[in-house]
């Protein structure tokens, strides 16, 4: 038994990121477990549900919301890293007092140094880390953490936490969704997406202002906001 972590949502222009550690055993897992993004929707639900009910699994789940995305004290990096600490913190926070110590933490490295990333893991899952407080309540058991590039595909633990952290923020933008019910579609929130670059247009245009769910910092938002003020002049 050991603890996966991944996260979700890093590029998207609209939403959340979400990161989510997983501790199984990985004999226990579902056979068809996986990186998300090869898992179809309806059975990545299903899942993720199982995984975040199963008597035998700890789970934590952490969302890094737009607000702190667009910080310039930040950088992508950190901000993956930080996400996935908390996450890590708050699945350990469920174990069952007496585990095992230390607890052995795999990572989907978000650093191109996979060394880099296993140890500013740990530090922020440990002590906090940079900007971050310590956690609350009883003290977290020790880790031990190793980082791999494509750990999601290759890992069945790190695989179900990356279902468990995209489940959570489809759930999460079919609720940011909800929000904005007089536009007609807000696509994946992904910059590619016509349908996501369309509402925020449409907003913009209509308000003059981003949404609170846009990444402020995303160049998909800053061109949004530039056509429409080189409209606005080309009116006046």
């Amino acid at each position: 038994m050991y603890l996966g972590v991944d996260e979700a949502g890093k590029g998207p222009a609209l939403g959340p990121m979400v990161a989510a550690a997983v501790v199984a055993d990985p004999a226990s897992l579902p056979a068809d477990v996986d990186d998300s993004k090869r898992i179809a929707p309806a059975r990545r639900e299903e899942m993720a549900a199982a995984l975040r009910g199963g008597p035998d699994v700890a789970v934590g789940v952490a969302r890094v919301e737009p607000a702190e995305i667009d910080r310039p004290d930040t950088d992508m990096n950190t901000l993956t890293v930080r996400g996935q600490a908390r996450a890590v913190r708050a699945a350990l926070a469920d174990l069952s007092s007496g585990v095992a110590e230390p607890v052995q933490v795999v990572a989907d490295a978000g650093d191109t140094s996979e060394e880099r990333f296993a140890r500013r893991l740990r530090e922020f899952v440990e002590g906090g880390g940079e900007n971050e407080p310590p956690a609350d309540g009883e003290p977290l058991p020790s880790v031990d953490v190793t980082a791999a590039h494509g750990a999601d595909e290759d890992d069945p633990v790190v695989g179900a936490a990356s279902v468990v952290a995209k489940a959570a923020r489809d759930e999460r933008m079919t609720a940011i969704e909800a929000e904005y019910a007089d536009y007609d579609d807000l696509g994946s929130g992904y910059p590619s997406d016509p349908a996501t670059r369309s509402f925020l247009r449409e907003y913009v245009a209509e308000t003059g202002d981003l949404p609170d769910c846009a990444r402020r910092s995303w160049a998909t938002c800053d061109d949004v906001l530039a056509a429409a003020e080189q409209s606005a002049l080309d009116e006046f």
